[in-house]
Protein backbone atom coordinates (compact mmCIF):
# COMPACT_ATOMS: atom_id res chain seq x y z
CA UNK A 1 0.00 0.00 0.00
CA UNK A 2 1.14 3.42 -1.02
CA UNK A 3 -0.59 6.59 0.30
CA UNK A 4 0.50 9.15 -1.75
CA UNK A 5 -0.93 12.98 -2.48
CA UNK A 6 -2.81 13.56 0.77
CA UNK A 7 -4.28 17.09 1.21
CA UNK A 8 -6.72 18.81 2.88
CA UNK A 9 -9.93 19.76 1.71
CA UNK A 10 -11.03 23.06 3.59
CA UNK A 11 -14.56 23.22 3.50
CA UNK A 12 -17.82 21.68 1.03
CA UNK A 13 -16.37 20.25 -1.34
CA UNK A 14 -16.72 17.12 -4.27
CA UNK A 15 -16.85 14.39 -1.85
CA UNK A 16 -19.32 16.02 1.58
CA UNK A 17 -20.13 19.50 2.97
CA UNK A 18 -17.70 18.85 5.39
CA UNK A 19 -14.27 19.32 6.14
CA UNK A 20 -12.03 16.22 4.84
CA UNK A 21 -8.61 14.74 4.23
CA UNK A 22 -8.18 13.30 0.56
CA UNK A 23 -5.57 10.63 -0.24
CA UNK A 24 -4.37 8.87 -3.10
CA UNK A 25 -4.14 5.18 -2.63
CA UNK A 26 -1.99 2.46 -4.53
CA UNK A 27 -2.72 -0.71 -3.58
CA UNK A 28 -0.71 -3.88 -4.63
CA UNK A 29 -1.83 -7.40 -5.64
CA UNK A 30 -4.05 -9.22 -2.88
CA UNK A 31 -4.22 -5.56 -1.07
CA UNK A 32 -7.05 -4.63 -3.52
CA UNK A 33 -9.25 -7.35 -1.75
CA UNK A 34 -8.89 -7.84 2.05
CA UNK A 35 -10.40 -11.09 1.65
CA UNK A 36 -7.37 -12.61 -0.38
CA UNK A 37 -5.37 -11.51 2.55
CA UNK A 38 -5.43 -14.54 5.08
CA UNK A 39 -6.18 -12.80 8.97
CA UNK A 40 -5.60 -9.32 7.75
CA UNK A 41 -9.15 -8.23 9.06
CA UNK A 42 -8.64 -10.28 12.58
CA UNK A 43 -4.92 -8.88 12.75
CA UNK A 44 -6.44 -5.35 12.39
CA UNK A 45 -8.96 -5.50 14.41
CA UNK A 46 -6.42 -7.28 17.02
CA UNK A 47 -4.69 -3.80 16.84
CA UNK A 48 -7.44 -1.34 17.64
CA UNK A 49 -10.23 -3.21 18.44
CA UNK A 50 -13.25 -0.29 18.70
CA UNK A 51 -12.55 0.16 14.92
CA UNK A 52 -16.39 -0.29 13.06
CA UNK A 53 -17.77 -2.50 10.35
CA UNK A 54 -15.27 -2.99 7.83
CA UNK A 55 -18.15 -2.86 4.67
CA UNK A 56 -19.57 0.29 3.90
CA UNK A 57 -23.62 0.15 4.04
CA UNK A 58 -24.68 -0.46 0.24
CA UNK A 59 -21.23 -1.89 -0.39
CA UNK A 60 -21.07 -5.14 -3.30
CA UNK A 61 -18.03 -7.16 -3.80
CA UNK A 62 -14.58 -6.96 -2.02
CA UNK A 63 -13.32 -4.62 -0.36
CA UNK A 64 -10.07 -3.29 -0.37
CA UNK A 65 -6.86 -1.69 2.29
CA UNK A 66 -8.09 1.73 1.64
CA UNK A 67 -11.04 1.10 2.69
CA UNK A 68 -10.14 -0.18 5.83
CA UNK A 69 -7.16 2.44 5.91
CA UNK A 70 -10.62 5.04 5.48
CA UNK A 71 -12.30 3.20 8.69
CA UNK A 72 -8.99 3.38 10.99
CA UNK A 73 -8.82 6.94 10.07
CA UNK A 74 -12.22 7.95 10.95
CA UNK A 75 -12.21 5.47 13.84
CA UNK A 76 -9.32 6.70 15.36
CA UNK A 77 -10.21 10.25 15.51
CA UNK A 78 -13.46 9.39 16.95
CA UNK A 79 -11.90 7.49 19.40
CA UNK A 80 -10.19 10.67 20.24
CA UNK A 81 -13.09 12.69 20.65
CA UNK A 82 -13.41 14.96 17.40
CA UNK A 83 -17.05 14.57 15.97
CA UNK A 84 -16.39 12.80 12.32
CA UNK A 85 -18.64 10.43 10.74
CA UNK A 86 -18.07 10.59 6.84
CA UNK A 87 -15.38 8.38 4.98
CA UNK A 88 -15.54 7.65 1.46
CA UNK A 89 -13.43 5.14 -1.10
CA UNK A 90 -13.83 5.34 -4.52
CA UNK A 91 -11.61 3.49 -7.17
CA UNK A 92 -10.24 5.19 -10.04
CA UNK A 93 -10.23 4.70 -13.37
CA UNK A 94 -6.77 2.82 -12.75
CA UNK A 95 -7.14 -0.62 -11.10
CA UNK A 96 -6.15 -0.67 -7.38
CA UNK A 97 -5.83 2.89 -7.02
CA UNK A 98 -8.36 4.72 -4.89
CA UNK A 99 -9.39 8.11 -3.65
CA UNK A 100 -9.74 7.79 0.12
CA UNK A 101 -11.80 11.20 1.58
CA UNK A 102 -12.33 10.61 5.64
CA UNK A 103 -13.79 14.12 7.58
CA UNK A 104 -11.77 15.67 10.02
CA UNK A 105 -12.79 18.54 12.40
CA UNK A 106 -9.51 19.85 12.69
CA UNK A 107 -6.97 20.20 10.19
CA UNK A 108 -3.59 18.50 11.87
CA UNK A 109 -5.49 16.29 13.82
CA UNK A 110 -6.91 14.68 10.36
CA UNK A 111 -3.66 14.43 9.09
CA UNK A 112 -2.18 12.90 11.60
CA UNK A 113 -4.98 10.05 12.02
CA UNK A 114 -4.34 9.18 8.26
CA UNK A 115 -0.64 8.73 9.28
CA UNK A 116 -1.53 6.86 12.21
CA UNK A 117 -3.95 4.72 10.15
CA UNK A 118 -1.45 4.37 7.36
CA UNK A 119 0.57 2.58 10.14
CA UNK A 120 -2.13 0.86 11.74
CA UNK A 121 -2.99 -0.52 8.71
CA UNK A 122 0.54 -1.54 7.77
CA UNK A 123 1.34 -3.18 11.07
CA UNK A 124 -1.66 -5.71 10.40
CA UNK A 125 -0.08 -6.12 6.73
CA UNK A 126 3.25 -7.05 8.05
CA UNK A 127 2.18 -8.54 11.55
CA UNK A 128 3.84 -6.47 13.77
CA UNK A 129 2.61 -4.52 17.27
CA UNK A 130 0.93 -0.92 16.76
CA UNK A 131 0.81 1.43 20.01
CA UNK A 132 -3.22 2.28 19.64
CA UNK A 133 -2.62 4.19 23.10
CA UNK A 134 0.03 6.22 22.17
CA UNK A 135 -1.82 6.96 18.78
CA UNK A 136 -5.24 7.74 20.76
CA UNK A 137 -3.00 10.07 23.60
CA UNK A 138 -1.08 12.21 20.79
CA UNK A 139 -4.27 13.01 18.79
CA UNK A 140 -6.25 13.91 21.56
CA UNK A 141 -3.43 15.80 23.00
CA UNK A 142 -3.40 17.86 19.15
CA UNK A 143 -7.28 17.78 19.24
CA UNK A 144 -6.97 19.95 22.58
CA UNK A 145 -4.06 21.99 21.78
CA UNK A 146 -5.59 23.19 18.31
CA UNK A 147 -9.85 23.09 18.25
CA UNK A 148 -11.40 26.07 19.02
CA UNK A 149 -12.61 27.29 22.99
CA UNK A 150 -15.67 27.28 24.04
CA UNK A 151 -17.01 30.24 23.50
CA UNK A 152 -15.57 30.45 20.09
CA UNK A 153 -16.75 26.79 18.68
CA UNK A 154 -19.86 27.29 19.73
CA UNK A 155 -19.83 30.64 17.72
CA UNK A 156 -18.99 29.17 14.75
CA UNK A 157 -21.36 26.06 15.36
CA UNK A 158 -24.09 28.40 15.33
CA UNK A 159 -22.76 29.96 12.15
CA UNK A 160 -22.42 26.82 10.49
CA UNK A 161 -25.62 25.22 11.52
CA UNK A 162 -26.52 27.87 9.57
CA UNK A 163 -24.93 27.49 6.57
CA UNK A 164 -22.44 30.41 7.16
CA UNK A 165 -19.41 29.55 6.18
CA UNK A 166 -16.08 30.11 8.17
CA UNK A 167 -12.43 30.32 7.74
CA UNK A 168 -9.84 30.54 10.92
CA UNK A 169 -7.64 32.91 10.39
CA UNK A 170 -4.37 31.95 13.04
CA UNK A 171 -3.78 29.53 15.55
CA UNK A 172 -6.15 30.80 17.70
CA UNK A 173 -9.54 31.90 17.76
CA UNK A 174 -9.81 34.18 14.98
CA UNK A 175 -12.12 33.24 12.45
CA UNK A 176 -13.94 35.01 9.00
CA UNK A 177 -17.02 34.43 8.55
CA UNK A 178 -19.04 34.66 4.97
Amino acid sequence: MEVSRIRALRGPNLWSRHTAMEAVVRTKGAECAIGALPGFEERLRARFPNIGPMRPIGHEGDISVAHALAFAALDLQAQAGCPVTFSRVTQTVERCVFQVVVEYSEEEVGRLAMEFAERLCRAALDDVPFDLAEALSRLRELDEDVRLGPSTGSIVHAATARGIPFRRLTQGSLVQFG
